[in-house]
């Protein structure tokens, strides 16, 4: 018996090879018959039971969910990002064609927010590197259009007398 496996892992080893495995009983299949598969010896490396958080994380990058996961955990985190106060005055709207398009309550917030645009994408290459974010739009508050509603008119409109 050698001393790096236990009694049992022997016992299982030999009942397999009497009573005949899978590599056994498929003789034209090509496989060695000496020594089992790596992996399938009971109280081997890799059989512990692993915890709940691994066994998830794993099934989320064999499944290629990271980006859409980092970008969701992106913007539920954009007030920890900006801090309570460029938050209150600013939300995430979404993200596409890694372009984060953010929401601003006034101009002077966007453009305050364009010129911080560069630190921003830092700290989120930072936190977030998965959500592959390449740049960051700022739209102002929605303003009223002169193409639809009751004072329309074709052409320029009113704004051909600006200069």
């Amino acid at each position: 018996m050698n001393e790096s496996q236990s009694e049992a892992s022997v016992v299982y080893l030999r009942l397999k090879r009497v009573f005949g495995g899978a590599t056994t009983r498929s003789r034209s299949s090509g496989r060695s018959q000496r020594g089992s598969e790596p992996g399938s010896e009971p109280f081997g490396a890799g059989r512990d039971p692993r915890g709940l958080g691994a066994v998830v994380e794993s099934l989320t990058s064999e499944l290629g969910w990271d980006s859409e996961l980092d970008k969701a955990e992106l913007i539920d985190a954009w007030a920890e990002l900006v801090g309570a106060t460029t938050a209150a005055k600013s939300s995430p709207v979404g993200i596409e064609d890694s372009v984060l398009t953010v929401r601003c309550e006034s101009t002077a917030w966007a453009t305050q927010l364009r010129i911080m645009r560069s630190e921003l994408l830092s700290a989120i290459a930072q936190r977030y590197p998965r959500a592959g974010i390449q740049s960051i739009r700022f739209n102002g508050p929605d303003v009223p259009s002169w193409k639809y509603g009751p004072r329309s008119m074709q052409g320029r409109g009113p704004r051909d007398t600006y200069g």
